[in-house]
């Protein structure tokens, strides 16, 4: 299959990629790495918009609301942050007592989960950001993914060390549901129509009925996978990576694969669909996001027109723009 934009930037490994929805400006893609500097880049081109600076440590979760506003992330220094996506400026730092793993908005966009090392399940009121979180249930062990569903009424979460996906009404604070997973499981996913939970478990990619929760299909992978995402469009299609540093493209009704990506350096530690199902993004150990088009067959690889990977985003014309959510940026003083 094609040969993708290669996104760099990163000094070290990318570890997790999220999508914006679609917005009046189009789409957006941040994400975390290693090297402590979350990024955000234009969805679609790959080019780069700016780089979120603030935390101390390993950057393992990142997501964005669905206006494209606000960006968020979860690190090894014990904080999960909330930025500003037009100006690049930190709103808010929540303190943790140990390794933030996991970060969600919620679909409403007024609530922020978090999950790591702690053990502990949190939301945070984005509306009173100084006001305690609620905690919610006791996992059996550190949070890998949290996830939000049924119009944000309940969250699902995965462990490092155990298996099993554990769904949680956050109105009684009680499990409404638990995914048997024979590995633990290391991505979870919620379809863009909210049908199904997509999840990554040893080989195995699995999907499963978000509202009666029974296992749809399960599909062995090639090799142990970290990620695996279903084309949010028509549902056709899935993609995975993992430790053999291809991303993989399968029919979701067949599991027969169609499609791979080779180019990655290193294990591919995390794959989404683009939320028009046109592309797909992928990060690996190698230190490189590559954004592969759908059913396009490329013999040169592109380079997105990135500036350096270290310097904070400038917007021009912050609060004329805030209203069509649009993003822009002075060159010039983003080169200093």
């Amino acid at each position: 299959m094609g040969v993708p934009l290669v996104c760099h930037g990163h000094s070290r490994p990318v570890v997790d990629v999220s999508y914006s929805p679609i917005t009046p400006d189009g789409f957006f893609l941040i994400s975390a790495s290693k090297d402590s500097v979350p990024m955000l880049r234009n969805g679609e081109t790959g080019d780069w918009i700016g780089t979120f600076e603030g935390h101390k440590g390993a950057v393992w979760s990142c997501s964005l609301d669905k206006h494209a506003m606000r960006a968020a992330s979860a690190s090894a220094d014990f904080t999960a942050k909330i930025w500003n996506a037009l100006t690049g400026n930190e709103l808010h730092s929540f303190e943790h007592k140990h390794i933030v793993r996991a970060c969600a908005f919620s679909q409403d966009t007024h609530r922020l989960l978090t999950g790591g090392m702690e053990k502990i399940l949190r939301i945070f009121d984005m509306n009173r950001p100084d006001a305690p979180p609620k905690e919610v249930g006791t996992p059996p062990g550190s949070i890998r993914t949290v996830e939000w569903l049924h119009s944000d009424n309940t969250i699902l979460s995965s462990c490092t060390d155990t298996g099993d996906i554990r769904l949680w009404d956050i109105r009684n604070d009680k499990i409404v549901q638990t995914l048997e997973t024979k590995f633990p499981v290391t991505s979870a996913e919620v379809s863009q129509d909210g049908r199904y939970i997509t999840t990554a478990d040893g080989s195995s990619v699995k999907f499963w009925d978000a509202n009666n929760f029974g296992l749809v299909k399960s599909y062995e992978m090639p090799c142990n996978v970290e990620s695996a995402s279903l084309e949010p469009k028509n549902g056709n299609t899935f993609i995975a990576g993992g430790e053999d540093m291809w991303v993989h493209r399968f029919d979701f009704h067949t599991g027969e694969e169609i499609g791979c990506n080779k180019g990655h350096h290193g294990p591919v530690h995390c794959v989404r669909y683009a939320p028009g199902g046109d592309s797909y993004t992928s990060g690996s150990e190698d230190g490189t996001v590559r954004i592969w088009e759908v059913n396009t067959v490329n013999h040169e690889e592109k380079e997105s027109n990135n500036l350096s990977g270290h310097v904070k985003l400038v917007a021009e014309e912050v609060v004329r723009k805030a209203e069509s959510l649009r993003i822009t940026e002075k060159a010039t003083e983003a080169a200093k």
